[in-house]
């Protein structure tokens, strides 16, 4: 056997480790947290309030998930309509209007460009202001509703999603633009007919992305929308815990509950995200 067969076949070999290895710590990174908060979420109050990883000795499941729905007068039905309503809404917007800047941006190039990627990429730096950011919006009459708060989720999500748009437009050749305006489209047909249904892959990413950063969030609704009519999934979780003590076992359950529609979307829609995240990486 030759030297570079010997290499060869020892390449092959460390890949193969280095991949179990890889496949090892990913399962005992997402894995184990996972089957931490199933097993809590599915023991009596006394035994989770141990916090061990250990089988339930007696399963609870089902009545903890019941008691969890209907906490509250079912909070938490309620929650989810506000989350579900809030997220469709601040992405569909994000969608739209980043993948019509994050255009322009790429094919109209002007002296006014370098000034607006400066605030585009201060969006992604500067921290947001709580304290001014209320005033703003008494001033406008959209504090504690749950528009106001979309405008709020669209205005901190905006600068990922032009950035991503834009690396993705430019991957597109010029020539279609020029075949559009010779056939008579106009600047809205030429987006809406023939670019828009060319960034599918990198849209299924944005959205993807952008539901589990505003299903998720917590900071933005406990601030700009508090109270229990505008209520979002994430500020259930305050309804079990307390000063002096903590329904671990329903706790668990609520964040099984919350977890687990963002888990199946991003598990169904994973190599759609890959492959927006990648694209544009190469030109542009």
């Amino acid at each position: 056997m030759s030297i570079a067969t010997q290499r060869s076949s020892l390449n092959r070999t460390y890949s193969r480790i280095g991949g179990l290895a890889g496949i090892i710590v990913s399962a005992v990174v997402f894995l184990v947290p996972f089957a931490f908060i199933f097993v809590t979420a599915s023991k009596t109050r006394g035994e989770a309030a141990l916090l061990e990883f250990s089988w339930p000795t007696e399963w609870a499941f089902v009545e903890n998930l019941v008691e969890v729905v209907q906490s509250r007068d079912y909070i938490l039905i309620t929650a989810f309509i506000n989350s579900t309503i809030l997220t469709v809404a601040s992405v569909a917007i994000m969608v739209i209007v980043s993948a019509m800047v994050g255009y322009v941006l790429q094919r109209r190039k002007s002296r006014w460009n370098p000034l607006i990627n400066f605030f585009v990429l201060a969006g992604l730096i500067v921290p947001p202001a709580v304290v001014p950011t209320i005033w703003v919006m008494q001033s406008l009459g959209i504090y504690k509703t749950l528009h106001g708060l979309v405008l709020i989720e669209v205005a901190f999500g905006m600068a990922f999603c032009i950035l991503m748009f834009r690396a993705f437009v430019s991957t597109i050749p010029r020539e279609l633009d020029e075949a559009a305006t010779m056939d008579g489209a106009g600047p809205v047909r030429l987006f809406f007919r023939v670019i828009f249904p060319l960034l599918r892959s990198v849209i299924v990413t944005v959205i993807v992305v952008q539901a589990v950063t505003v299903f998720n969030d917590f900071q933005n609704p406990l601030y700009f929308l508090p109270g229990d009519k505008g209520a979002t999934v994430q500020v259930t979780l305050y309804n079990f815990q307390g000063q002096f003590s903590t329904s671990w076992n329903l706790l668990f359950m609520d964040i099984l509950l919350i977890t687990v529609p963002m888990l199946v979307m991003y598990i169904f829609f994973n190599r759609q995200i890959v492959a927006g995240m990648t694209s544009g990486a190469v030109k542009g």
